[in-house]
């Protein structure tokens, strides 16, 4: 056989393109991304899938395993209008990740953990009974707490500002995360925050 014979072709779609990382929704980057709080940061899991049709629902903390951004989506199912529409939601949550990008020329999950960040509270209030009598008392709020809750209020912000208002859900959204993301207190997510931890300072 000649030793001059051409090489056959590699198939296409290999190599480069194999090993190119997955992106979330087929254009976000999850790599690199930047946590600025070390308590959270485990709790905080960044992953390309938006929806693992619901395997950790059987095991007890299983969510922190899960991508942020598709506990953002089912937080934002939790309504009466969107229930158990994961789609909607998903779409919901692409659009609004467009808008951030637009608005900020930065990757919108990047965006989104830096919001959460800034919207979780670290001091809260329970109540104790001494006696028969009812005494607030400030407590730690564990960091999977914290993330459960930063992701309460960025959903209820977005109710709030998109139910029977002109504004849209995708802008509603995205004007959350920014906000949140600035740390800026009159955005809802970090306004409750703040809130309760001033409540909570008040009961030490």
């Amino acid at each position: 056989m000649s030793s001059d014979a051409p090489e056959p072709e590699s198939p296409a779609g290999t190599d480069d393109e194999e090993s190119a990382p997955a992106k979330l929704f087929g254009q976000w980057a999850v790599t690199d991304i930047e946590y600025y709080d070390p308590s959270t940061e485990r709790y905080i899991t960044v992953t390309p899938i938006a929806h693992t049709m619901g395997r950790h629902a059987g095991k007890q903390f299983k969510k922190s395993e899960i991508s942020i951004v598709e506990r953002l989506i089912n937080r934002l199912m939790q309504t009466e209008e969107n229930t158990g529409k994961k789609q909607q939601a998903t779409r919901i949550a692409r659009e609004a990740f467009e808008i951030v990008n637009d608005r900020t020329e930065e990757n919108p999950v990047q965006i989104l953990v830096q919001a959460v960040e800034n919207s979780a509270p670290r001091e809260e209030t329970v109540r104790l009974k001494y006696g028969g009598i009812s005494v607030p008392k400030a407590v730690d709020v564990s960091p999977q707490r914290r993330v459960d809750q930063a992701l309460k209020f960025l959903a209820e912000g977005v109710y709030q500002d998109s139910f029977k208002t002109p504004t849209d859900v995708e802008e509603a959204l995205a004007n959350q995360l920014i906000g949140a993301a600035n740390d800026d207190v009159s955005t809802y997510a970090v306004n409750q925050k703040e809130e309760k931890e001033r409540v909570a300072a008040a009961a030490r």
